[in-house]
């Protein structure tokens, strides 16, 4: 059976990117983004639905989203989804995560800066592609013994 498995998020970050490195060196970072979705209810009343995602980026997408974005930071991710799962406290736990593949700044360079949010005349500033890490780079966080194909 064929798969398709695609992404694409347009929020603000939710907190501060924090840079680290696995033991191989590489760069990953985890944010988190609040996209909100507006729509109309069955008497007319506008609902407003927040809904906050968790988002992991990895080499030069990672040192971007540290040295860039800030609290706040209008930003698009293109990416896949991939569900964590671990054992806590003798209890099974899994999240559903994005993992970002594209990462594109929207607004002007002192927007980012800011943090502002809002509407913006300027076309996005940067866009950087395929900056993902090898499958082995993945052993530092479980392993991938578990994907199902």
């Amino acid at each position: 059976m064929a798969s398709y498995n695609k992404v694409i998020l347009l929020g603000n970050l939710t907190r501060v990117p924090e840079l680290r490195h696995i033991a191989s060196g590489m760069a990953v970072t985890d944010i988190g983004l609040a996209v909100n979705d507006v729509r109309k209810g069955t008497n007319g009343e506008k609902i407003e639905e927040v809904t906050f995602v968790d988002i992991t980026l990895w080499g030069r997408n990672a040192e971007i989203a540290s040295e860039y974005l800030t609290k706040g930071s209008p930003v698009l991710i293109e990416g896949r989804l991939k569900l964590d799962t671990w054992d806590a406290d003798g209890q099974k736990r899994s999240k559903l995560k994005v993992v970002g593949e594209k990462l594109q700044l929207v607004g002007s360079r002192n927007d980012s800066q800011r943090g502002s949010g809002g509407s913006y005349s300027q076309p996005p500033q940067r866009q950087q592609q395929n900056s993902q890490p090898p499958m082995e780079a993945y052993d530092d966080f479980g392993g991938s013994d578990d994907v199902p194909f």
